[in-house]
């Protein structure tokens, strides 16, 4: 079984398509969805509509807390075999779950990375964002001799067992380098497959900022140093 996560703050627009989405993808799963704290009318939404729906369980946290302390939430209630990180915001396709998860249905991964930069539909924007992108990647990838070309897509899916297996400390996008710096650490077999990105700008939504750049820069080392 495929068990989604899927962090959630401040997404009332979104969040009962991508649930939708998630519910159409023709595998066996369950879905998790943590709140953290929403303000929008969010928590509503999930309240009254989401926690209703057969197959998806939903938590909340009772202050804002951030996407790393949401997935660290969900971690211990996974049920299925593969864990999979889904964002609420539609910037994601829930239709490429199978190819995401097959290199760890076949024996061959550990850990599969869906990257944005390897060919697949993506739409055109925000410059100095993918430049932060690239620039993150390349020196994560420095301190872990992994070479990625996307470490902080939202996409990462893994063996539960070494989901569970990971102390994680990060409360906000340090997640991202957190988890990359400890599976390269533990010697886990990381693929990467190419995905399409539909991304948003900040006036659609868009959250993660350049203090969160300077907080992944020392989240990089960080987690190198210490475990």
């Amino acid at each position: 079984m495929l068990s989604v996560i899927v962090p959630v703050y401040n997404e009332a627009r979104t969040i009962r398509e991508i649930v939708r989405r998630i519910r159409e993808v023709d595998i066996k799963k369950e879905i998790l969805v943590v709140d953290d704290f929403s303000t929008d009318g969010t928590r509503k939404i999930l309240e009254n509509e989401i926690a209703t729906i057969d197959g998806v369980r939903v938590f909340f946290h009772a202050r804002n807390r951030g996407k790393g302390a949401a997935i660290r939430t969900a971690i211990p209630e996974v049920r299925g075999e593969i864990a999979l990180i889904q964002d609420a915001d539609l910037e994601y396709n829930p239709a490429e779950y199978p190819r995401l998860i097959r290199p760890i249905q076949d024996g061959v991964a550990d850990v599969v990375y869906g990257s944005r930069f390897k060919g697949g539909e993506t739409r055109v924007h925000l410059y100095w964002h993918y430049v932060g992108n690239q620039l993150l990647t390349t020196v994560s990838n420095m301190f872990t001799n992994l070479n990625l070309t996307d470490m902080e897509t939202c996409y990462k899916v893994f063996r539960a067992e070494i989901l569970k297996g990971i102390p994680l400390r990060s409360d906000r996008f340090g997640f991202e380098p957190e988890i990359t710096a400890k599976i390269a650490r533990r010697k886990c077999r990381v693929y990467e497959i190419p995905i399409s990105y539909y991304g948003r700008d900040y006036a659609e939504g868009k959250k993660i900022g350049w203090k969160d750049a300077v907080a992944a820069f020392y989240c990089i080392v960080r987690f190198w140093i210490a475990d």
